[in-house]
C-alpha cells in the first residue's frame, strides 16, 4: 500500500492550494461578475499554501496508517478544507450562496456549496491515485479479514 499512499499524499500536496485558488474565484465571478480583485486572490494563494500545510499532513498521516487504524477518509480530509477558501470569501464580503436544505444540514459550515463530493471534484489529477489507493486498501483488508 505505501507506493499507492504516498502517490495519493502527494497529488493532495499539489491539487489543494489550486483547489482553494479555483473555488475563490469561481465564486467571486459568480457573485461579481467580473474578474477577482487581485488582493483577494492573493489572499487564496495563501490560503491554499496554508491548506496544503495542515490538510496534506493529516492525508498522508491517514493514507500512511494500518488499515484498522483509518477511522476517517482521505476525502473527508480533502472536505474539511472549505475553510480555506470560505475564510478568503468571507473577509471578501461574499454573501452566502443559496443551498439545497439537506446540504445546509449535512455541511453547515460549507457556506458556498465548495465540498467536494469526489477527488475529481478537487482535482481530476486526484481520480486515479484515490481509487488506485482505495482499490490496494480493499484488497488489504479483504486479504487480512476474510475466512
Amino acid at each position: 500500500m505505501e507506493p499507492h499512499a504516498t502517490a495519493l499524499a502527494d497529488a493532495v500536496d499539489a491539487a489543494l492550494p489550486r483547489w482553494v485558488e479555483r473555488s475563490v474565484a469561481r465564486v467571486l465571478a459568480a457573485w461579481q461578475g467580473r474578474s477577482p480583485d487581485p488582493a483577494v486572490l492573493e489572499a487564496a494563494r495563501e490560503a491554499g499554501l496554508q491548506a496544503a500545510a495542515e490538510i496534506g499532513p493529516a492525508v498522508r498521516a491517514l493514507v500512511e496508517a494500518d488499515i484498522d487504524a483509518q477511522r476517517t477518509t482521505p476525502l473527508t480530509l480533502l472536505r474539511s478544507a472549505v475553510r480555506y477558501p470560505t475564510r478568503v470569501l468571507q473577509e471578501a464580503g461574499v454573501p452566502p450562496v443559496e443551498r439545497d436544505p439537506i446540504q445546509v444540514r449535512l455541511l453547515p459550515d460549507d457556506l458556498y456549496d465548495l465540498s467536494p463530493a469526489s477527488f475529481a471534484d478537487v482535482d481530476p489529477s486526484l481520480s486515479e491515485p484515490g481509487m488506485v489507493w482505495g482499490a490496494a486498501k480493499a484488497l488489504a483488508h479483504r486479504r487480512r479479514h476474510a475466512p
